[in-house]
């Protein structure tokens, strides 16, 4: 066997696990060194612990015989054994960096005071090793509270694998040793590796160092064995407890001597090896000490006596444990690096049972207890270090996981769609849950649903929140509804921060002279200022608005209006970027305005990128929550379809595929109808993204069938439904060479043989299957032959394609997607939308995919024409740029980017208990 596959295989064997789960027994061979262990099976944690700790090198038959005192030939023999663990560490550690060349082990010492000749030991064997070492000097006052805070540090610290305590007793705390890290307790000091060496569970703890060296010259002088006597002299502390448990876990007889006590000599005559802590220790008189025993001095002692620490740093045995020391930082590297690679999930589903009829959708959430979302990460494979926890039920994921998991397979990608809605919407955000309940929860496979946060306009206007529906949502549905984790709030002030950008950049410099030789003018025209500001509420009379009427605005009064805040550019820049660095470039390269000169002019320009860098460092980070069933799920992003490209974001998918594995499925949503989020996923989130879809799920209902087929009633309707939107939707995904799966999603006034004519004719339209599902009054139990469907699609063979190329001309772009999507004859550029488009190809700007701004309510940009319209000609108002977020957006007909409430919004129904804090009216 290699080194290599020695390593490999003793790391196997000591793999570190967030649950502390206890691992099987398995042959192991000598931990990290050249030589084999003995033969046979290890049949328990005792053999484990004892195999783990021995080094077998040179025979012991000649030195068995030979009393060990403390003298020159022992302190050589020390000092052989020290090199001997040296070395074997050493070759351990270049196989680590074999497979790790970027792993460079450091082990920090925290110490009080600087002058501490024994800490040199440490230094040198570091260095013999290839370890590097930082030091931490503290003053000899130094507090608990500052001793924790430099440990907390190191703890965070990535680059930091072993952490030392080089101090005084007193200063040993419980809260100081409870803070540090388990992984990086090199010296096993702290409590839960203590209990882990006890109950004879080492594979994922340490044994302090000191006592490993005795243990060695102990073997080494074969008293190690059942029967053997020895006598603990001295001290106490985790060291002597853990020699106690091997010694004993071995057969060993321990005693305990105290030289004031009556029975001392007694206890060391009849001891095969005596064993004194404590600095300054008397010797044992000669006399006393048993023919053949061996006399041992611990050294894993805190003294702030300079002479007895020269002495000990003197002592072969300090060089021992220092060598022992060492090895446990590169024993904890393997572990690290072990805890690097993609771990099996372990989901633990949560048990529905759903009552008839179905209760509203808060009170089925509120019927159900989450995970605890800590829980929910070390299922599915994620670190400790990964998650930032928003309090019990969700937490923000670090995009450092991408690093870590950058070789591994991706898992299948499959967009969920629907058809032309109704206004109240089809539920996709429902299939998609039923969905992923269905792949994790009842077929066993890893699933994640990737889902866009809901924006307040829609929560208080008409369609309520996205948390799903009935039996297949996202839990706690008041906290997905409202708030989250505030990534819609950051978008809102760093837009907003670029609006008061603008306009004081304007202001100044309309009315400061040119004496100012630092002052850049960037000449901004405000006719011709492309950015709003935002506000995430339906608020119709923000659509146009007037600025700067004060006085003190000097007369630069102007018109502008707002948006709702999931249409600005910075949520569509969330959406698509592919991580911090690319989205500082995005959010510097927005374009605001152009200049008097028929200059772009930025937000680099106005030199705010970086402040909104700052605003959004934590909104890049997708949240993490679960389905009613224990299913993991990504709230990231939250564009309208309608008038933006209506996606979750490019991370959380590129997070969840990594996550679930090759064999798994990432369940995304795109908004609206085919012909708008599914078009746009294609288009352009897939060309950021790099990702390529395994299927395409196509949600349909069978009262919005009925409605393309002209009204609300029969069978021939559902058929009309079928043959022209469905029908339509379908050869949209066509175009794009992936396959469909029809989900119907069935209501309780739905009949059998409207439910079997909609699956008989979506498959005569094309669909590799068309399913029912009934995931909203069962769970995932509902959607399994959807989840079966969707398994079967994504093995089929496929050929993904892009619709355009990017080289087209900005209109030919826009009419390939009128002709082939929407089904138009021909689009009609307004006279503002030519001039745009002109300026933008002079800008540079033709080669970006477009974005299209239409109704979601029609195939074509006239919300009462259902089915699939033909005929019509495509009305191109005016063309806009979202240059950071990468595309060109046409708004087609009247369509508005500020939505308005209706007359009896669904914030009349929303209500707050005072006593209880619960939340009514949310749906």
């Amino acid at each position: 066997m290699t080194r290599l596959s020695l390593l490999r295989h003793a790391c196997r064997g000591l793999r570190v696990s967030p649950s502390h789960q206890r691992r099987p027994a398995a042959p192991v061979p000598g931990l990290l060194a050249g030589r084999c262990a003995p033969a046979g099976p290890v049949r328990s944690r005792g053999d484990l612990l004892l195999l783990l700790l021995h080094h077998r090198g040179a025979s012991t038959s000649s030195t068995r015989a030979t009393p060990v005192a403390v003298d020159a030939a022992a302190e050589t023999a020390y000092e052989k054994y020290a090199s001997e663990v040296v070395e074997s560490t050493k070759e351990s550690l270049v196989a680590l960096q074999r497979k790790d060349p970027a792993l460079q082990p450091v082990l920090a010492i925290i110490q009080r005071d600087e002058d501490d000749v024994l800490l040199e030991v440490n230094r040198k064997m570091a260095g013999k090793i290839g370890l590097n070492v930082t030091q931490i000097c503290l003053t000899k006052d130094c507090t608990e509270d500052e001793i924790a805070d430099e440990v907390s540090k190191l703890n965070e610290d990535p680059r930091v694998h072993g952490v030392y305590l080089h101090l005084p007793p007193s200063l040993l705390t419980g809260r100081v040793l409870s803070t540090l890290a388990p992984e990086k307790d090199v010296d096993g000091m702290a409590d839960l590796n203590m209990g882990r060496l006890v109950r004879g569970d080492v594979s994922e703890g340490f044994v302090p160092a000191a006592a490993r060296a005795v243990m060695e010259v102990l073997e080494r002088h074969g008293v190690s064995s059942e029967g053997k006597v020895v006598a603990l002299v001295g001290g106490d502390g985790s060291v002597k407890v853990a020699l106690r448990c091997l010694m004993e876990r071995r057969g060993m007889v321990t005693l305990n001597g105290h030289k004031s006590s009556e029975s001392f000599q007694k206890t060391v005559q009849q001891a095969d090896a005596v064993v004194l802590f404590g600095a300054g220790q008397a010797e044992v008189p000669p006399t006393w000490v048993k023919p053949g025993a061996a006399v041992i001095h611990c050294t894993s002692v805190w003294t702030s006596d300079k002479h007895d620490a020269e002495r000990m740093s003197q002592n072969g045995m300090a060089h021992l444990t220092a060598a022992y020391r060492m090895q446990n930082v590169v024993l904890g590297s393997c572990r690290w690096l072990q805890e690097q690679q993609y771990k099996a999930w372990s989901l633990r589903s949560l048990k529905l049972q759903p009552l008839t009829p179905v209760p509203s959708d808060i009170a089925i959430s509120r019927a159900q207890a989450p995970k605890p979302v800590q829980q929910l990460a070390m299922e599915i494979g994620l670190l400790p270090s990964e998650l930032e926890a928003y309090g019990r039920n969700k937490a923000k994921v670090r995009l450092s996981l991408l690093d870590r998991l950058q070789a591994e397979p991706d898992g299948n990608y499959v967009l969920v769609a629907g058809i032309t809605p109704t206004p109240l919407g089809e539920g996709k955000s429902t299939v998609a849950i039923g969905l992923a309940q269905a792949l994790s929860a009842h077929l066993k496979l890893n699933s994640f649903a990737c889902l866009r946060q809901p924006s307040q306009g829609p929560t208080f206007g008409v369609k309520g929140g996205a948390a799903g529906g009935g039996y297949a949502q996202v839990i706690p549905m008041e906290e997905f509804n409202l708030h989250l984790t505030g990534d819609i709030h950051a978008i809102t002030a760093a837009n907003n921060l670029v609006a008061a950008a603008i306009d004081a950049r304007m202001l100044h410099e309309a009315t400061q002279t040119d004496k100012v030789s630092s002052f850049v003018r960037l000449g901004l025209d405000p006719s011709k200022l492309t950015w709003q500001r935002v506000v995430d509420t339906n608020d119709r009379f923000l659509r146009k608005i007037t600025v700067g009427q004060a006085s003190t605005e000097k007369g630069q009064a102007r018109e502008t209006g707002f948006d709702i805040a999931v249409a600005s550019e910075i949520m569509a820049i969330l959406a698509l970027a592919n991580g911090l660095e690319d989205m500082k470039v995005r959010l510097a390269r927005m374009v605001v305005g152009t200049s008097h000169s028929g200059q772009p002019v930025t937000a680099e320009d106005l030199g705010v990128s970086g402040a909104l860098a700052v605003l959004m460092k934590d909104a890049i980070k997708p949240t993490l929550m679960q389905t009613l069933e224990g299913t993991p799920v990504f709230v990231h992003a939250g564009p309208f379809a309608n008038i933006a490209h209506g996606n979750s974001s490019v991370l959380a998918d590129k997070l969840a595929l990594k996550l679930v594995g090759r064999d798994g499925f990432v369940v995304t949503e795109a908004g609206f109808g085919a012909d708008i989020g599914m078009e746009k996923f294609f288009n352009i989130k897939c060309r950021a993204s790099g990702l390529r879809p395994s299927a395409v799920v196509l949600v349909a209902t069978i009262r919005a069938l009925k409605m393309h087929g002209g009204g609300p009633n029969n069978l021939s309707l559902v058929t009309g439904g079928c043959r022209s939107n469905l029908r339509k939707q379908i050869e949209i995904a066509h175009l794009f060479g992936v396959p469909v799966v029809v989900a119907l999603n069935v209501f309780k006034t739905d009949t059998q043989a409207e439910i079997d004519q909609v699956c008989r004719l979506a498959k005569e339209c094309g669909a590799f299957d068309a399913v029912p599902c009934h995931h909203w009054a069962l769970g995932g139990r509902g959607s399994v032959d959807l989840a079966r469907a969707v398994k079967e699609a994504s093995s089929a063979p496929s050929d993904f394609q892009f619709l355009y190329s990017p080289e087209m001309p900005i209109v030919d772009k826009i009419r390939t997607i009128a002709q082939k999507v929407y089904g138009a004859d021909d689009i009609a550029l307004s006279p503002q939308a030519k001039e745009e488009i002109e300026n933008y190809d002079r800008q540079g700007y033709s080669a970006l995919p477009i974005c299209m701004a239409k109704t979601h309510l029609s195939l074509s940009h006239m919300p009462d024409k259902k089915g699939a319209p033909t005929g019509f000609t495509l009305p191109i108002r005016t063309v806009r740029a979202s240059i950071g977020a990468g595309f060109i957006y046409p708004l087609v007909g009247t369509m508005s980017t500020m939505p308005g409430l209706p007359t009896r919004p669904c914030f009349y129904d929303i209500d707050l208990d005072p006593v209880t804090e619960e939340i009514t009216g949310l749906f």
